[in-house]
């Protein structure tokens, strides 16, 4: 039998396998026992993928990004097939990613209630005998195949299995051929690769929250555990609301969204999304308008590429609109001096920690301000990495609020000295609960990273390939920094726009085009257009109609705020 050459990734070393030998076998002889999938010449494969040509290879498991995502899609489809099998007049729904896992609904299929899906309210019973078959479906180590079918095929199996999501995204998509999966006879669809078998998922839980529960699954860095509980009743309430009222709007899933732009819905949509985000800030506004007797601070926190200076600057119209006179603090000129800066394991300079801030200079003036005193505002220099006088000097007088923005906002730690009732917090961040479809939820975090390379790129000349390399360090911050102290908020504003991802595939896909083969971002690039290749894109005199106060024209340019 002919060989062919690998190298692989994992010993560094070259060697010869039979042609056509499939990466589960070559994974037997020279990966870990906790091999999931494969990066083949940085491209993300499944272990049945047969090896025909000379490839790098790199075998991966729980730790990799890409391993964990294989772990949860498979996850995901033991889960559906347990819901058909006890559910056969219902449907599963993977809504959105909670802190402790991913949240699910079981629905009636094709019904709706006042525009909303009709949601079964599953029992603790329920959940635990949907628990015990998922571990008997692991425990028979049942094997996924992947296949090829026709649309029809397609169709004909999703509506059969009422996923209408489904059925929309083949039918708006056009293709000719499309792969799927098949788990004991059942079809579905994950848009990435399972892992070999059931077998390899024996970490996983099931948590009771609201009508449906929590799919609970490994830690990031200790996959003999689930994630921890957290029930971040805030949090999930703004991703529920956003997630009912893209059903109302007649959108739940990536189909209908393609087919309203296909049809010429989408410049309704945006006016009807961009009104949304109108009418929250102004809830927001009257929440401060009614404590104005003692709120004197607004803060304003949330992760990278939030839409945090938009937010700042539209909250403070509508806080005028009510007669209150908004001042705005940057807090990036309350940072100790460049020697004084904690370092993080690497030796680095962290600017993100708590401790690379002047908090006692923060708290200071915050107390004289609130005490009605006069204060000189500092300026920061970050190339000298010092602070100086600013010559600016502030007042509050009876109307006037402070809004400062800033990544530690929400921890009260920030200013201990203050007396918290005189400070009202605002957590922003792009909320997405739109989904692919029914059982394929899409990233927050993919949503933010690809507003942050459009515009990092437009604005700072950064290439999408540093954005997506620095992208875990900045996620790893946000676990730290930010999203711990998410239920602090007094209020919520979800920056998501349901219209936005034909709108930022339009921008996006042409610069990650560009990252070469070789790159290490490539995987992740090819990831992110296989995700958006399921989209249409807006055209230019589409992307005109969002107006120039949207929050989407920080990352996009025209925004006149």
């Amino acid at each position: 039998m002919e060989n062919i050459r690998i190298y692989c990734e994992n010993d560094q070393s070259y060697h010869q396998v039979p042609l056509a030998s499939d990466l589960q076998t070559i994974a037997a002889e020279l990966a870990p026992a906790d091999t999931l999938a494969a990066l083949v010449d940085n491209q993300l494969k499944e272990l049945s993928y047969q090896v025909l040509n000379t490839h790098t290879i790199r075998f991966i498991g729980y730790d990799h990004p890409d391993g964990r995502r294989t772990y949860i899609r498979s996850l995901c489809f033991v889960l559906q097939n347990v819901i058909r099998e006890l559910y056969p007049d219902k449907i599963l729904v993977i809504d959105y990613s909670l802190p402790s896992g991913l949240y699910c609904e079981i629905r009636e299929k094709s019904q709706l209630q006042d525009g909303r899906p009709c949601v079964y309210n599953v029992s603790d019973e329920e959940i635990e005998t949907i628990l015990s078959r998922m571990q008997e479906i692991v425990a028979a180590d049942l094997p996924f195949h992947k296949v090829k079918l026709f649309p029809q095929e397609c169709i004909d199996r999703y509506e059969a299995n009422g996923q209408i999501e489904k059925v929309n995204l083949v039918r708006s998509t056009g293709r000719l051929i499309y792969s799927a999966y098949i788990l004991d006879g059942q079809t579905d669809t994950f848009y990435g690769p399972l892992v070999s078998s059931t077998g390899c998922l024996k970490v996983f839980d099931l948590d009771s929250f609201g009508k449906g529960f929590c799919l609970q699954y490994p830690m990031d860095g200790c996959s003999g555990k689930v994630q921890p509980r957290k029930k971040q009743v805030k949090l999930a309430k703004a991703l529920k609301e956003h997630s009912d009222w893209c059903a109302i709007m007649g959108v739940k899933g990536v189909g209908t969204l393609n087919e309203a732009v296909k049809r010429g819905r989408i410049v309704d949509l945006i006016n009807l999304s961009e009104a949304l985000h109108e009418r929250k800030y102004a809830d927001i506004a009257d929440k401060i308008y009614a404590r104005r007797d003692s709120v004197k601070i607004v803060f304003i926190a949330g992760p990278s590429s939030s839409g945090k200076t938009s937010t700042s600057k539209r909250l403070a119209i509508q806080c005028r609109i009510l007669g209150l006179n908004p001042k705005v603090i940057e807090l990036d000129n309350y940072f100790v001096e460049r020697s004084l800066t904690p370092r993080d394991e690497n030796g680095e300079y962290d600017f993100e920690a708590l401790g690379a801030m002047d908090l006692e200079l923060l708290g200071t003036q915050l107390n004289q301000l609130l005490n009605g005193e006069e204060v000189e505002i500092p300026r920061f220099d970050f190339k000298e990495g010092k602070g100086y006088p600013s010559g600016k000097f502030i007042k509050l007088e009876e109307k006037d609020i402070l809004i400062m923005e800033g990544i530690h906002a929400l921890n009260p730690a920030m200013i201990p000295s203050v007396d918290q009732s005189k400070v009202f917090r605002v957590y922003a961040s792009a909320l997405t609960s739109l989904s692919i479809d029914e059982n394929n939820n899409i990233s927050t975090s993919d949503n933010r990273m690809l507003r942050r390379m459009i515009r990092d790129n437009r604005t700072r000349g950064v290439v999408p390939e540093d954005t997506i390399l620095r992208w875990q360090s900045v996620r790893r911050g946000e676990n730290h920094n930010i999203f711990p102290f998410q239920e602090n908020a007094d209020a919520i504003f979800n920056s998501a726009h349901i219209f936005e991802l034909p709108v930022l595939k339009y921008y996006a896909e042409p610069l990650l085009r560009r990252i070469a083969p070789s790159s290490p971002a490539y995987t992740e690039a090819t990831r992110i257009l296989k995700f958006l290749s399921y989209i249409v894109e807006l055209s230019p005199a589409e992307i005109a109609a969002i107006p120039p106060t949207s929050i989407l024209r920080e990352f996009i340019a025209g925004q006149t705020l």
